[in-house]
C-alpha cells in the first residue's frame, strides 16, 4: 500500500491484488518508527495514521517485572509523541527526526492506508483477488490472477511486479531466489485478547511493553486490547490453552477475550536477491526478522519509498535501468545489517530471561536480594532495541552505483548512533528554516537542490535538469547557523530524502549533467 502511494505521488498507475477479503485480522507490528513516519509525512498520510494511533501523549516505556501480581524490576523509560514533538522543535541541530514514532497496531493502520489509496484514481485496490503465477519478458510482465468471489480468472500486462507477499513470497518462489540465514529461530504463540482489567495490566503506569521471561505483553491501544506474545511455548497448537499462558505471564486468572490465538515461527533471513528483470521483492518477502525491534514493517516501509520512485523515474522516461538496479545494491545491505540487529536485541532479551530464577520469586531477604540483582543487571544490558537511532537514521547507501560517493568517506556503523551527515548516500539531516518550515516540507517531488551558497552554479543544473526532463526544484537557503550541518553549499536530494551528491560548485552545465546522469542510472562514469 505504501508503494502503491509513492506511485500515485508520481503519477504512476498501480494494480494492488490481496487474496484476503480485507486488510488484515492479525496484529503483526505495533510500532512505526520516527523514519517510517518522516516517509508517511512526505506521502501526506501521517496524521491520518496518528488518528488511528495511541493517543500522543502517552510513554514508549518498556518495563520488566516478575508479574502483574509481584514486582517491576526495571522500567525503560521514553518520552510521548507529545514530548519527542516539544524536542524536535528545541533541538533544531540536525540530530532530531522531522517525525516521531507512533504506536498502533498494523491491524487499525492497514484500513487507515487503504482509505488513502481508496481516494486515488491511479490505483485499482482489489481484494479477495489470488495471484497465482506470472510470466516476465523483456517488456513487460504478464500476471494471473483469480477473482475468489466470482471465480474469474484474468491475466493483466503490467510493465512491472512487486511481490509484497510476506514471507511465503510466492514471487520469490517463482522467481526461484534462496534466502539466506536462519530459519525458525525459535517458537511463539500469540494470544490478542480484549479485557477489562486495565487497572491491573496498568499497576504501574502505562507501558508500551510489559516483559519477562514468559514473553512481552504489548499493549495495543491502552485501554482494553492486548497482545501476549509467549516464548518457546512447548507441544502442538491444539495442545495449547491461551489462557494458561495469560495467567502464567500476568500472575493469575483475568477476564480475557481471546480475538486472535495462534502459533507462529518467526526466522532471521534475507533474500540472495531482491528481484530480477522486470519483477522485485519488497518487505517481508525480501526479508524476515524477529520482531524485536521492529524492524520488520519498517524495513519494508522503506524499501517501498526507495523502489516507488525508481520506478516512477523509468517509468516516465528521464532515468535509465540502472536506477533499478540500484535498488537491490541499496536495500539488500540494509537488510542484512537490520536482520543482526533484531538477533542481537533477541540475544539481549534472552540473556535477560536467564535472570529469571526461583530466587527471583522468593519472599524475604534472599528474593529482595534477587530482585535487586537483577534489576541492576537489566539496567546495565540496556534496552538497545528501542534506542537504535543509527538502525532508524544512520544508514547510508554509500556503495550505490547511483550516488556521487566520496573518497575515504567515514560514517559511523554504531546501530545506537546517529550522526547528521550529508554524505552522498545518507539521509539528508532535518532542520527547521528560519521562517519555521521543516527543510522537509520543502523538497520537491522529484529531485532538490539545496543551495546554501547563493551558487550561480544552481543555472547549470536547471539546464541540465531541463535537457533531462527532470523536474528538479531549487531550494535556496540562507541560514547561516545551519551551514555547519549541512557542509556544503550545494547539496543534490534524492525523492527518498538521501543525499545523492553534495559540493561547493560545478564548472559548467556539462558537469551538472554528469552528475545527473549518474544518480538517474543513466550513466555510471
Amino acid at each position: 500500500m505504501t508503494l502503491a502511494l509513492d506511485l500515485a505521488g508520481r503519477g504512476v498507475r498501480t494494480l494492488i491484488v490481496e487474496r484476503n477479503a480485507t486488510t488484515t485480522q492479525h496484529p503483526k507490528m505495533d510500532i512505526t518508527n520516527s523514519r517510517s513516519m518522516e516517509l508517511f509525512r512526505a506521502l501526506g498520510v501521517a496524521e491520518e495514521l496518528r488518528a488511528v494511533a495511541v493517543p500522543p501523549s502517552h510513554p514508549f516505556d518498556v518495563s520488566w517485572i516478575t508479574d502483574f501480581t509481584g514486582v517491576e524490576l526495571h522500567r525503560f523509560r521514553y518520552p510521548s509523541v507529545d514530548e519527542i514533538r516539544c524536542r524536535i522543535r528545541d533541538t533544531n541541530d540536525g540530530t532530531q527526526p522531522l517525525e516521531p514514532p507512533m504506536r498502533v497496531s498494523q491491524v487499525v493502520i492497514e484500513p487507515a492506508l487503504r482509505a488513502a489509496l481508496e481516494r486515488e484514481p491511479l490505483v485499482d485496490l482489489r481484494f479477495s483477488t489470488s495471484f497465482h503465477g506470472f510470466e516476465a519478458g523483456e517488456e513487460e510482465v504478464t500476471v494471473y490472477l483469480d477473482d475468489l468471489k466470482s471465480g474469474t480468472r484474468e491475466a493483466v500486462t503490467c510493465q512491472y511486479l512487486v511481490g509484497c507477499d510476506g514471507g511465503g513470497s510466492q514471487v520469490r518462489q517463482i522467481l526461484d531466489i534462496e534466502l539466506e540465514g536462519q530459519a525458525r529461530v525459535m517458537d511463539r504463540f500469540m494470544t490478542h485478547f480484549r479485557s477489562p482489567e486495565k487497572a491491573l495490566l496498568q499497576r504501574w503506569g502505562i507501558a508500551w511493553h510489559y516483559q519477562s521471561a514468559f514473553g512481552t505483553l504489548i499493549a495495543q491501544n491502552d485501554e482494553d486490547i492486548w497482545t501476549l506474545h509467549s516464548r518457546f511455548p512447548h507441544g502442538d497448537s491444539s495442545e495449547i490453552d491461551p489462557k494458561i499462558l495469560l495467567r502464567r505471564f500476568i500472575g493469575r486468572d483475568i477476564a480475557a477475550d481471546v480475538i486472535v490465538a495462534n502459533r507462529w515461527t518467526p526466522h532471521l533471513l534475507v533474500a540472495r536477491h531482491y528481484g530480477q528483470g522486470r519483477v522485485f521483492l519488497a518487505g517481508d518477502a525480501a526479508h524476515q526478522y524477529i520482531p524485536t525491534g521492529g524492524y520488520g514493517m519498517n524495513t519494508g516501509i522503506g524499501d517501498a519509498t526507495n523502489l516507488g520512485w525508481k520506478l516512477a523515474a523509468v517509468i516516465k522516461g528521464f532515468a535509465g535501468s540502472a536506477l533499478l538496479d540500484s535498488y537491490e545494491a541499496e536495500r539488500r545491505p540494509i537488510g542484512i545489517r537490520n536482520c543482526k540487529a533484531a538477533s542481537d536485541n533477541n540475544e539481549i532479551r534472552r540473556t535477560i530471561g536467564a535472570l529469571y530464577t526461583g530466587q527471583l520469586y522468593a519472599d524475604g531477604v534472599e528474593g529482595d536480594s534477587a530482585r535487586g540483582q537483577a534489576a541492576a543487571e537489566i539496567a546495565r544490558l540496556g534496552n538497545l532495541e528501542n534506542e537504535a537511532w543509527g538502525i532508524e537514521h544512520g544508514f547510508v547507501y554509500a556503495e550505490s552505483p547511483v550516488v556521487m560517493a566520496e573518497s575515504g568517506a567515514r560514517f559511523t556503523l554504531d546501530p545506537a548512533v546517529y550522526e547528521p551527515t550529508t554524505l552522498p548516500g545518507a539521509r539528508l539531516p532535518s532542520t527547521f528554516l528560519p521562517d519555521g518550515s521543516a527543510l522537509f516540507d520543502r523538497l520537491g517531488n522529484w529531485f532538490t537542490l539545496l543551495n546554501f551558497g547563493s551558487s550561480s552554479d544552481v543555472d547549470y543544473f536547471i539546464e541540465a535538469a531541463r535537457d533531462r526532463q527532470l523536474e528538479l526544484t531549487i531550494l535556496t537557503i540562507s541560514a547561516p547557523n545551519l551551514n555547519a550541518i549541512y557542509e556544503a553549499n550545494l547539496i543534490l536530494v534524492r525523492p527518498d530524502q538521501h543525499v545523492a551528491w553534495r559540493g561547493n560548485g560545478v564548472s559548467d552545465s556539462r558537469f551538472a549533467g554528469a552528475i545527473l546522469d549518474r544518480v538517474l542510472g543513466r550513466s555510471q562514469n
